[in-house]
Order: C-alpha cells, then sequence, then structure tokens
C-alpha cells in the first residue's frame, strides 16, 4: 500500500503544474499586452490591457528564428503584435496594411494597396494644418512588399512611427494577433474603462 502524499507536497506540485501551464500558454497559445502609446487610437488607447493570441500564426521555437505549426499568417486589416525590427526587445502593435508581393502607395494621407484606395473607417486623423504633404508620412511610394514581410501602419496615422518611418516586419517577428480587451485603465482620470471590457480588437 502506497503511503498518501502529504498537504504540503500536494500543495507544491499544484503550484507547480499551474505555473508550468501558465507559462506554456503564456509562450504559445495567448499572452497579455498593455498599450503603451497612442498609435492605434481611436482602436485601442492607452491603457487598454488585451489578449493576444499566438498559436495561429505558428509556435516560435526557444532561441531561434523559425516558427513550426503554422496555420495562418497575417491578413490585411488585422492587428498584430511583434518585435520591432530595429529593436527586438519591444514590442509594438500595429494594423496590417499589406502583405508580400502587395504595392503600397500613399498619396495625400489616403493609402493605396495595388492601385485601389483603401475604406479604413478605424483611422484617425489629428493633423489640423491642412498640410498634407509631409515625407513619408503622407506621400509614399509606389514600394512592393518583399516575400516574408508585411507592411504595417497605425490606426492614429498622424502620429504613429510604423512602416512608413522604418520599412517592414518580417513575419517571424510577429508574435500574434490582439484578440480582446480584458481590462482598460484611464490614468488621466484614474478609473476603470468598464465600456471597453470585453470589446473585440478589430
Amino acid at each position: 500500500m502506497k503511503p498518501e502524499k502529504s498537504l504540503l507536497r500536494e500543495y507544491v506540485e499544484s503550484i507547480v503544474t499551474a505555473l508550468l501551464l501558465a507559462l506554456l500558454i503564456r509562450a504559445f497559445v495567448i499572452q497579455a499586452f498593455k498599450i503603451p502609446s497612442g498609435s492605434m487610437i481611436p482602436t485601442l488607447l492607452i491603457g487598454d490591457h488585451i489578449l493576444v493570441e499566438k498559436f495561429s500564426y505558428g509556435i516560435q521555437l526557444p532561441f531561434a528564428d523559425k516558427k513550426i505549426l503554422v496555420f495562418n499568417t497575417p491578413q490585411r486589416g488585422e492587428i498584430v503584435v511583434f518585435k520591432f525590427p530595429e529593436d527586438t526587445s519591444r514590442d509594438f502593435i500595429k494594423r496590417v496594411v499589406a502583405k508580400e508581393g502587395d504595392v503600397v502607395e500613399i498619396k495625400e494621407k489616403k493609402v493605396y494597396v495595388n492601385g485601389k484606395v483603401l475604406d479604413e473607417p478605424y483611422t484617425q486623423y489629428v493633423d489640423t494644418t491642412g498640410k498634407k504633404n509631409s515625407v513619408p508620412r503622407d506621400i509614399l511610394g509606389p514600394i512592393t512588399v518583399p516575400k516574408g514581410k508585411l507592411f504595417v501602419m497605425g490606426d492614429n496615422r498622424d502620429q504613429s512611427y510604423d512602416s512608413r518611418f522604418w520599412g517592414f516586419v518580417d513575419i517571424s517577428l510577429v508574435k500574434g494577433e490582439a484578440l480582446i480587451i480584458y481590462w482598460s485603465w484611464d490614468s488621466n482620470k484614474n478609473w476603470v474603462r468598464f465600456n471597453r471590457i470585453g470589446r473585440l480588437v478589430k
């Protein structure tokens, strides 16, 4: 007859198991991110906390720039979290505007992909000077997105540091797709934005 486990051992095993599961989920399935800047306003506000789904874009192998079990690649219009190409220790969040093979052009703030102007009701423009000739913010291209790359932009178009300035994002740097806002804190007013909790990111 096997001796019964001590209560302390059971607690320790339960805690270790829970921690391992949490680490696995964070590494491969879903991860929480906090929005630190206003580059995605009005879609995402400073202080929004979101969940990012990591699985469908593939599982990142530890200590390697390679993914396995890739089911989907980022599509136009999706909001993705990725490692900033110029400093991979930082995470950025932007919207995919174009993918490999697409031709991107910006003329007086309007974005064209493959010769067609994009319908972007989610964007915001805050520059009220009336000038639309800031290069490359308002005028760019045409440029072709290389193989395995993405062209991304923030929804707050006049105040976003994105592909217009530093170039393309390698798909291998994409961590996942933004899914839902699970918490939102307005630090200016010191209150919870309850109306944003549970809102899908799109």
